[in-house]
């Protein structure tokens, strides 16, 4: 098989470019391994390894390409790696993990390094020409913007303070409108106006309230930006950031005396927590914030809270595979979602975790019951709720993007597919940036038979 992956027209193609991102995708293709799986043996995730195979983060650095090799079983010389030594001047020593080779340790190679040369080589290229100016036109190639991409990393750069020149301190009432600007493009999934708005309004609050510590509006302010920067990166699959931004938020929101935005934070730490597999924590997480002393009060906000609280929990229980835990604090959230309904109508908490109602609730349904294991239970769930009862975009495009996991665990690709264009029609800038898109396309191109709708999908989503 690896000679005929080795001499494919697109292997060739990408050997002789030296796009060793490319080499990257196309072995991990033929290995039928997602982003994630890849991922998960090489320490990143799945953006990360995204951003490497499109070439948007250089692979140029020697440890990432040897794990690499490794996970994928690559020849070094392809990723332009000359062989390690092993104890006995063999190749490095690997050990087997479910069919595909993962590096037990790794190191800089030392001397004449072929990668880092051709590096040095292709910089001073560009300090030459650069130094010699402008003659002949060469051509260029205009890459797309991903917009997942620039919004991550403007808010690297903000959350570590590298701003270009210093943010300047706002009223809080500006600030309030950011914010509702920022939260507007958040509902609406225009992530592009998001990647310009988020991290200035980030900026500027965090200006403020140095200005002013004692400032507790300007905090709140604050604390409300990092949950809804938490909830971007836990969409885009930055985990590392999205700790950070969650646990500012929380720190914030306690000194400010907010306990809504305290147990928004909390819950996003649960989410965090439990995508890295730390599920007794998760749950300890969400079930003590929903008991704290400030979400007892006799408020339907505070009830509200709750209920999202209870939804997490669940969520928690279902990626243990406990179908009943699960379904007793679903339907505990659904009953309290209906004595709120009954008083008050609508959606409460829009701008917490897309907000709490009745239609919420059986959007969560789905999510859960499909990582609980039972796709035909989430199938149905999806099926009780009209997306046009949904209150945003976002959860609009939420809802076809669950519904397309759920198809594609039941075996339904074309019912996979048929979800995944309903969510790019509802919001194409949340479909194409977002990993876990990403990977139920490339799921589909590789389990059966493609159609130009999926191409064009996996061309859109920066899928080739």
């Amino acid at each position: 098989m690896d000679d005929q992956l080795w001499s494919t027209p697109e292997m060739r193609q990408a050997r002789a470019s030296g796009d060793v991102g490319a080499i990257v995708r196309l072995t991990r293709q033929a290995r039928r391994l997602t982003l994630a799986q890849l991922g998960a043996l090489c320490g990143y995730s799945a953006s990360q390894v995204s951003r490497y195979e499109r070439g948007v983060a250089p692979l140029t650095d020697v440890v990432v390409l040897r794990r690499f090799a490794d996970a994928l079983q690559i020849p070094p010389h392809l990723l332009g790696l000359a062989p390690a030594p092993g104890p006995a001047g063999g190749a490095a020593g690997t050990a087997a993990a479910g069919g595909v080779t993962v590096a037990r340790g790794g190191g800089r190679e030392g001397g004449d390094d072929p990668v880092r040369r051709r590096q040095l080589l292709a910089n001073l290229a560009v300090t030459a020409a650069a130094a010699v100016g402008p003659c002949l036109p060469a051509p260029v190639t205009v890459q797309p913007v991903d917009t997942g991409e620039l919004l991550v990393g403007r808010l690297r750069d903000t959350m570590l303070g590298l701003h270009p020149q210093p943010p300047a301190p706002l009223p809080v009432d500006r600030l309030r409108a950011l914010l509702t600007t920022a939260l507007s493009d958040f509902h609406a999934c225009r992530y592009g106006r998001l990647a310009d708005v988020l991290p200035r309004l980030l900026a500027h609050a965090h200006a403020t309230t140095a200005d002013d510590r004692d400032d507790r509006e300007a905090a709140a302010v604050l604390a409300q930006t990092y949950i809804l920067a938490t909830r971007m990166l836990i969409k885009l699959d930055d985990p590392q950031l999205g700790w950070m931004a969650a646990d500012r938020a929380r720190l914030l929101a306690s000194a400010a005396d907010q306990p809504l935005t305290a147990a928004e934070a909390a819950r996003n730490l649960a989410i965090l927590a439990r995508r890295a597999g730390w599920y007794d924590q998760a749950a300890s997480l969400v079930l003590s914030a929903a008991d704290t002393i400030g979400l007892r009060a006799d408020d339907p906000a505070h009830t509200a809270e709750r209920g999202l609280l209870l939804m997490s929990a669940a969520y928690t229980l279902a990626k243990q595979g406990d179908r009943s835990g699960m379904r007793e604090l679903t339907d505990d959230a659904a009953a309290i979602a209906g004595r709120l309904g009954a008083a008050r109508g609508g959606t409460l908490l829009r701008d917490h975790g897309g907000g709490f109602s009745a239609a919420a609730v059986a959007l969560h349904r789905i999510s859960a019951e499909y990582s609980a294991g039972d796709p035909g239970a989430a199938i149905a769930a999806g099926r009780s709720i009209h997306p046009g009862s949904l209150p945003t975009v976002e959860r609009r495009a939420r809802y076809h993007t669950d519904m397309a996991r759920a198809f594609a665990q039941w075996g339904r690709r074309e019912e996979c597919l048929r979800a995944l264009l309903a969510a790019e029609r509802a919001a194409p800038e949340e479909t194409h940036a977002r990993p876990a898109v990403r990977d139920l396309v490339s799921g589909l191109l590789l389990s059966g038979r493609t159609s130009p709708p999926l191409r064009g999908l996996a061309a859109r989503c920066g899928i080739t």
